[in-house]
């Protein structure tokens, strides 16, 4: 019986060396594997092109609204005025989806409709990967393929582009002044004006080069300008916007 005993003492103790061993392991093996969590936040937001068949499109206000349809679902999507034609098969940029928008020159509301940037083709041709990421990260590619360098603001709440990036922490929520140059303008969005501005400081790889600024006014892409605003950190607007950092409420001084 004693036997007996020991036999199953040792047989559980084996058991259990085995389990801690194998769980160990599989712990290492997760951690070493494991995607980095900026990684892994940079393709979940990523969205997906608006893409379908072209069933009904109007011109208005500057801007063209196409209605998309795939497998019966019916998607509106409005862009910078551009020519579209019924039937045809049609991609676009991912867009912010505006609820309940009304049109103005229009006179119609739209229960859902997303604002893009225009064709997919296009914008794959001009900035590449990075532009497209472009709304979800903050980041816009110059088409021209430029190196920016644009002399820092002066005064204590001055930064450049990347020292915003790297300071998001402790600038959150503060007024900071940021010179550079604009790059993209989408105008008219969820009330506000949308620039991207660079001034050659930052990381393109880790879309670091570029900071979005919400605006009333609207600069020229091109221009060299001074912005003023509030910075704040992981702001999340819904249908995979997300950025790392955004400065709003933001005034322009050219």
């Amino acid at each position: 019986m004693r036997r007996l005993f020991y036999v199953s003492v040792y047989a559980i103790s084996t058991m259990m060396i085995v389990m801690l061993s194998v769980s160990a392991f599989g712990a290492s093996d997760r951690s070493t594997t494991s995607a980095k969590p900026e990684q892994v936040k940079a393709q979940d937001a990523l969205p997906a092109p608006l893409t379908g068949k072209v069933v009904e499109t109007m011109d208005a206000g500057g801007y063209t609204y196409v209605c998309l349809e795939t497998k019966g679902i019916k998607t509106w999507v409005a862009v910078p005025q551009t020519k579209v034609t019924i039937g045809q098969k049609a991609a676009f940029q991912p867009g912010m989806e505006m609820k309940n928008f009304k049109s103005k020159a229009l006179n119609r509301t739209f229960e859902s409709i997303y604002f893009s940037d225009g064709p997919v083709a296009a914008h794959q041709q001009g900035a590449g990967k990075a532009a497209m990421l472009g709304q979800t990260h903050g980041t816009a590619g110059t088409l021209s393929g430029e190196k920016i360098s644009v002399k820092k603001a002066e005064g204590p709440n001055a930064y450049t582009v990347g020292e915003i990036y790297e300071k998001k922490g402790s600038l959150n929520e503060k007024v900071v002044s940021i010179r550079g140059k604009v790059v993209k303008v989408s105008q008219g969005i969820m009330g506000k004006n949308w620039i991207h501005l660079q001034d050659g400081t930052g990381d393109a790889a880790t879309y670091t080069n570029d900071l979005v600024a919400t605006s009333q006014e609207s600069p020229l892409v091109g221009d060299i300008v001074t912005i003023t605003g509030t910075v704040y950190k992981d702001k999340d607007f819904g249908a995979g916007y997300k950025y790392s950092v955004i400065m709003e409420q933001a005034s322009i001084q050219r």
